[in-house]
């Protein structure tokens, strides 16, 4: 067994997980962060990817609201390549609460929150795409955030300062001796191989996942789960984030992101966070509610469904999942016998950043180390690792500085031969089970309207043609990849991309002979979420 020492183990390399890493590595702190699958792969991944004003939470939880507020100046500050500062509105129409309306700037103004009330001719004339039905705009500081990019380049840093990342590690048991966890115990999801890692502390930064993590160390959270699902649009439907003037409900944002839009999203209390998928039954409700706002989306095609999972911590009974509380937990396990364990849960996108701080300065404190934070002041800088995740970047780069031999292999986003091969070279050992699904993860590969009907094959073969995959590894990675683009397919059949998949099912079925299992409400390996029913308010 492979024993690995580190002064601080990090658990789960979404946002927050990331942000931990470089936020040490700042403050000299050696770190190992792992992960079980890749980068963003819960919630950190499967969101709007909406840079918070702070306004959508006014009335419902102040204390979020002044957060986001802060957290999204300092992103706007010192991560500008991973923001879109695109601007929001907040627009009511015909038959919404017209007290919540009338107290909105009020609510605003006691969190500073910057909103300004616009007249309606100017919300139509900044976004035309609005109702006719509206009543009332205010614009407010929203933008949007490449969470990809974020973890990326938080992560780059950390390495560049001599921290370390594992990815398809997973933990499996915690050996805990005179109230500390002396050793970790993990299984490379790739190879099999049985990994025992020491350290001197271990933060628990597993997103919903969190509560299962602390277990192993017989440490208990209580948390609840709230899946949300999104539609992705095939063209971008207005330039600023659109918010629907109400409290916080299902189908009321609307968030540009690069050449599409994200609208959702969905509250719904499910048993577990595992194998989330949308249904067709969402996608219908989340247009029947959003086209009040926006009636375009009525007659708009849908790309792709997704869904994440929110990590919310439970302090007692809560009926509606959007009443508990967006802001975030941080769990010194010393309560529980545990002096070296701390979890931290919860919270938004938005806020990783200073997640990752409060984390930092708890693990620092039990460590012995005064180094202060500088993530709140230094600039996070870009790197490779992230580049390619960014809309319009490939066919750029394609155009200015192209070789004669460099093809496209990914015509819907224009990713092209060259970049993949950056990819593979920077992946390096830590592929995962699939260089495919590697690939399309930290570039726009299978995001495009074909959603990987075309590019999926090309790239397939090119990793063919650099002896990455060999005999039917490189076949049955292209079906996976192609089985997990169905499952975001299927909830948008109808019109053009009920007849895009009649397509694919020929490339796939008719001219390859790749059959594909049953689909996936049928399917039993990633179950999908089973809803739970509500506790009494």
């Amino acid at each position: 067994m492979t024993t690995l020492h580190t002064r601080v183990l990090i658990i789960g390399a979404g946002a927050t997980g990331a942000g931990l890493l470089r936020d040490l590595a700042l403050r000299g702190v050696p770190a190992l962060l792992i992960e079980q699958r890749d980068v963003n792969s819960g919630a950190s991944g499967g969101n709007h990817g909406l840079l918070h004003s702070g306004a959508r939470y006014v009335a419902s939880d102040r204390e979020a609201a002044v957060e986001c507020r802060e957290e999204g100046d300092i992103l706007r500050r010192l991560a500008p390549q991973c923001i879109e500062d695109s601007g929001g509105l907040f627009v009511a129409v015909r038959g919404d609460d017209e007290r919540y309306v009338a107290d909105f700037p009020g609510l605003c103004a006691a969190s500073s929150v910057p909103c300004r009330g616009l007249d309606l001719g100017t919300a139509r004339a900044m976004e035309p795409a609005l109702s006719p039905d509206l009543v009332a705009a205010f614009a407010v500081q929203d933008g949007a955030v490449d969470p990809f990019m974020l973890s990326l380049d938080n992560i780059a840093q950390a390495l560049s300062l001599g921290c370390s990342m594992r990815r398809n590690l997973a933990a499996r048991s915690m050996e805990v001796e005179n109230g500390r966890i002396v050793r970790v115990l993990c299984r490379d999801i790739t190879t099999g191989e049985d990994v025992r890692i020491e350290a001197d502390l271990v933060l628990n930064a597993a997103g919903a996942w969190a509560a299962r993590v602390a277990s192993l160390a017989g440490a208990r959270i209580g948390m609840l789960f709230s899946m949300g699902s999104l539609l992705i649009t095939q063209d971008r439907i207005a330039t600023r984030v659109i918010n629907r003037l109400r409290k916080p409900s299902d189908a009321d944002i609307l968030v540009p992101g690069g050449t599409v839009s994200i609208l959702g999203t969905t509250s719904i209390r499910v048993a577990s966070p595992d194998g989330c998928r949308p249904s067709v039954a969402e996608a219908d409700r989340i247009i029947d509610d959003a086209r009040a706002m926006l009636p375009i989306l009525d007659r708009t095609r849908y790309i792709r469904a997704y869904a994440g999972v929110r990590p919310l911590v439970s302090l007692g009974p809560a009926g509606d999942d959007r009443a508990v509380s967006r802001g975030f937990a941080l769990v010194d396990h010393a309560a529980d016998g545990l002096e070296n364990f701390i979890t931290i849960t919860g919270g938004k996108l938005t806020t990783y950043r200073l997640m990752a701080e409060k984390a930092a300065d708890l693990a620092c404190a039990k460590l012995g180390v005064a180094a202060p934070c500088r993530t709140r002041t230094e600039p996070l800088p870009a790197s490779t690792l992230g580049q390619w995740t960014e809309p319009g970047k490939g066919p750029r780069t394609w155009v200015d500085s192209r070789t004669e031999d460099d093809l496209v292999l990914c015509e819907c986003e224009m990713v092209s031969r060259g970049v993949i091969d950056s990819i593979i070279d920077e992946a390096g050992a830590m592929r995962g089970r699939s260089m495919l699904k590697a690939i399309g993860m930290r570039s726009r590969v299978g995001k495009g309207p074909c959603q990987g009907g075309f590019c999926g094959q090309r790239v397939t073969g090119h990793l063919y043609d650099r002896g990455m995959v060999a005999g039917m590894q490189g076949l049955a990675e292209l079906k996976t990849f192609t089985e997990r683009r169905w499952r975001g397919f299927s909830p948008v059949l109808w019109g053009v991309p009920l007849m895009q998949a009649d397509l694919q099912e020929a490339l796939y079925c008719g001219s390859m002979d790749l059959e594909f299992g049953p689909p996936p409400s049928t399917r039993d390996d990633e179950g999908a979420c089973a809803p739970v029913a509500k506790e009494p308010a």
